[in-house]
């Protein structure tokens, strides 16, 4: 990948579509080539636009739930510097747990959080030696209710902001920052994936995912810990620090409950 002599690079996993893609243009825009990954064949759809934006962009179609997807991925890097990880790959799952596939569920568990956190400790270790990288973890104001209907899901982002946080102050004297977006619905693929489009959350208004990937972009760059994207989200997430654990699950099933969108 020939790369102009100030440009930097950024990769950018779950770029196929939605905020990922998303973010992967704010990076074509301001000056990064890009590695981006996902394991949707769209995924060379995704870099035809991004290199209209003047980006020299290659991709890498792998299943980054596994250990494998994600050493596939570094091994594409080829020992260049990353400049900016963008580690924003996840998905979700609607219904009961105890009506979910297991296999499924895991899947949840190793996109969002296994898969994760082995390519954040392999790019960060990097990073750390140099003294210098941004890294931005797409989280969810989800992290902040437990989820009745997508209990697994909201569990692997209350993990992952509360991860961030942690990474964010070991390496506050190293010259990496680490910042987490914490969207809130969005409208992208995700509610189709998961099987919640009966639901009331997957039914109602959601926000754009070009607003939020600014708004996470922006905070990468500005090296800010955390950014919640969109007014009522920040308001949602408010209430949550101080309503009861099993208030908010009730919450929850009224928004995530098969069946509990308008028809």
């Amino acid at each position: 990948m020939a790369r102009a002599a100030n440009m930097q690079l950024a990769v950018v996993t779950g770029a196929s579509s939605g905020i990922g893609l998303e973010l992967a243009k704010q990076c074509a825009g301001n000056g990064f080539d890009l590695v981006i990954a996902a394991d949707d064949p769209a995924i060379e759809q995704a870099a035809g636009e991004l290199r209209k934006l003047g980006a020299a962009v290659e991709t890498v179609q792998a299943d980054l739930a596994t250990l494998d997807g994600v050493d596939r991925l570094h091994a594409a890097l080829k020992g260049r510097a990353v400049d900016a990880l963008l580690a924003n790959a996840g998905h979700g799952l609607g219904h009961g747990f105890l009506d979910q596939d297991f296999a499924e569920a895991r899947h949840v568990i190793d996109t969002n959080i296994t898969g994760t956190l082995y390519l954040i400790h392999k790019v960060g270790r990097d990073m750390r030696s140099r003294g210098k990288g941004r890294i931005l973890i797409t989280g969810s104001i989800a992290g902040f209710m437990p989820g009745s209907f997508q209990a697994v899901y909201n569990g692997t982002k209350a993990f992952i902001d509360s991860f961030s946080f942690a990474l964010r102050d070991e390496l506050k004297d190293s010259g990496v920052t680490v910042t987490c977006l914490m969207p809130g619905p969005t409208d992208t693929e995700f509610f189709e994936r998961a099987g919640m489009m009966d639901t009331a959350v997957g039914q109602g208004k959601k926000d754009d995912p070009a607003m939020v990937a600014k708004v996470g972009f922006d905070a990468m760059m500005d090296g800010e810990g955390d950014v919640v994207a969109g007014w009522k989200n920040k308001l949602q997430t408010t209430m949550a620090t101080v309503t009861p654990s099993g208030v908010l699950a009730s919450q929850h099933r009224k928004m995530a409950e098969p069946g509990s969108g308008k028809h």
